[in-house]
């Protein structure tokens, strides 16, 4: 099987929600030499697209996302042990979080390890974060970016909170934020004043190297 059919098919694979065949994709993947990394970004990040695209149009909901994780998961128990960070001039530190009133993390687990992957060192705050504790954690680990996700339109209205919350503690301008999630758009990030936007997972680390590159 070439690459571009074996990453065709670990996308579909993860937008069906199959985890067993995620699982024998990823092994054929690796047996044949395939690069874990490619393989993720490639097919299962782009499946996870693809599911992220079909929630904000009302194709796919909660119990159906959950099995695409699910598949995704599996996917990452082959691939996780074969996956090298890849070399980054522009390495720092990623404060990450779903915000408060959200219970909705896979996109942001994933956006977490690419990041990891990527060579970023990652501070993973969890789901469901109070708002207040972004800015506590923000004062005491000095992380370069703050990434804020949401998967609900009433969740995101907390993210303008956080930045006001920023502000007010003096440390607005010493962080670059971040935000990603199904409800979110560039021109929201706009609106808010959030200094970047990363619609899918890959997106994300392309958007963390070029704020940290730009401080």
């Amino acid at each position: 099987m070439e690459e571009k059919e074996l990453f065709e098919k670990l996308k579909s694979a993860v937008v069906e929600g199959n985890d067993k065949e995620m699982k024998k994709l990823s092994q054929l993947a690796i047996d044949n030499g395939v690069d874990a990394y490619r393989a993720l970004i490639d097919g299962c990040a782009k499946g996870m697209d693809v599911v992220s695209d079909k929630y904000e149009k009302k194709e796919m909901f909660v119990p159906e996302i959950l099995l695409s994780a699910r598949a995704m998961y599996a996917a990452l128990d082959v691939l996780m042990p074969h996956l090298k960070a890849e070399e980054s001039k522009n390495t720092g530190t990623v404060m990450i979080g779903v915000v408060e009133g959200d219970i909705h993390d896979i996109g942001k687990n994933i956006v977490s390890l690419l990041l990891k992957v990527g060579g970023f060192e990652v501070v993973d705050l969890g789901k469901n974060v109070p708002l207040k504790t972004f800015v506590e954690k923000a004062k005491e680990t000095k992380p370069d970016i703050i990434g804020l996700s949401a998967l609900m339109t009433t969740s995101m209205m907390g993210m303008p909170e956080v930045i006001g919350m920023m502000k007010d503690a003096g440390i607005r301008d010493q962080v670059k934020i971040l935000i990603g999630g199904a409800p979110i758009s560039q021109k929201f990030a706009d609106q808010i004043g959030a200094d970047g936007y990363a619609p899918t997972g890959p997106s994300a680390i392309k958007a963390a190297e070029k704020l940290i590159g730009g401080n």
